[in-house]
């Protein structure tokens, strides 16, 4: 496994987004999600992704079970800050208390007396990043945690806070079909020194080019409630930009989902795309996208036919785009 650098972090070239192992798409084994972690560790690709949000804690709770005893094998991230209420809505919370005791739950459902990365999940515009990156960064003073990062964050608010304690790793969504942070937010990145955690490089699995049309989702995955899966968009999408990106990969003799995996890795040396994968095959595919090379005239194809602003549909629902970006 080639590694890359995310500040002054070692991580794996391509890592493994967990979130879907226990919520949001398709159905769950956690057996066969063990599996595949374990799988990631003798491939030396066991860069884990997971939230204290995903399910509640049993992302994580998950995610102990598989590295107990090989603590050592992996490089672990979590994220803190979105939180439910108890009237069952959902806020965003980055005061330095609940900084504090959410790392204490994580590592304690982790099974962990360290975590690798931790993100602020959302920024909270209520309370001040320097309030908020400050008790982060005692943590790091306990060793608690080792390295800090930010989620969707704002070109203002990834300044502040890495005036506050160097940010290792700014996540957020990046994709072929996604391309907003390169306007501003990558290239602040590369001005700070921070790497880039890139989510959903298969655009929620449309750029593996099997989910064509919203039946191809079970009833009750999470994508249905997303714009650019409604049977409209998925229609005008999967016409205007599969074509081009299944004949790249024809020609490399690989997968739609290598070949944006590819594209995502060539866009610099400080990005890390982190699949979610349940399967062992898929995660070995995601893996391969290190092999494929793709010329200038491949790259110059997909650019064209995936310019910013060509997916139809905006990127997540509008209650929670009005969260991102902050």
């Amino acid at each position: 496994m080639k590694n890359r650098k995310l500040g002054d972090c070692e991580v794996p070239a391509v890592g493994l987004g967990c979130m879907g192992m226990t919520i949001a798409y398709g159905v769950f084994d956690d057996d066969l999600s063990i599996a595949t972690i374990h799988r990631a560790m003798e491939l030396n690709a066991a860069f884990l992704d997971t939230s204290n949000n995903y399910g509640r804690g049993a992302n994580e709770e998950l995610l102990a079970r598989a590295i107990e005893g090989r603590r050592g094998d992996v490089i672990l991230a979590t994220k803190f800050g979105n939180i439910h209420l108890p009237d069952g809505s959902r806020a965003v919370c980055g005061k330095p208390d609940h900084v504090i005791s959410a790392c204490e739950a994580s590592l304690g459902r982790l099974k962990t007396d360290v975590i690798d990365i931790l993100y602020q999940h959302r920024v909270d515009p209520a309370t001040p990043i320097e309030d908020t990156v400050g008790a982060m960064s005692r943590l790091v003073e306990q060793g608690k945690v080792r390295a800090l990062g930010l989620s969707e964050a704002g070109p203002d608010t990834i300044r502040r806070a890495h005036a506050t304690h160097p940010i290792s790793a700014l996540q957020s969504e990046y994709s072929l079909w996604t391309r907003d942070v390169e306007a501003d937010i990558l290239p602040l990145c590369r001005e700070l020194g921070i790497g880039f955690v890139a989510y959903a490089p298969l655009g929620r699995g449309f750029l593996s080019a099997t989910i064509r049309t919203p039946g191809d989702l079970i009833e009750g995955d999470r994508r249905h409630a997303h714009p650019r899966f409604s049977p409209e968009n998925m229609e005008q999408n999967t016409a205007a930009l599969l074509p081009v990106l299944e004949e790249v990969a024809a020609a490399k003799g690989a997968t739609a989902a290598q070949v944006a995996l590819a594209w995502l890795l060539a866009q610099g040396d400080d990005i890390v795309p982190i699949p979610g994968s349940k399967r062992r095959g898929h995660l070995e595919d995601n893996i391969a996208a290190l092999d494929v090379s793709l010329n200038g005239e491949d790259l110059s194809a997909l650019n064209d036919a995936f310019r910013p602003g060509a997916a139809a549909g905006p990127r997540y629902p509008e209650k929670q785009l009005a969260g991102v970006g902050l």
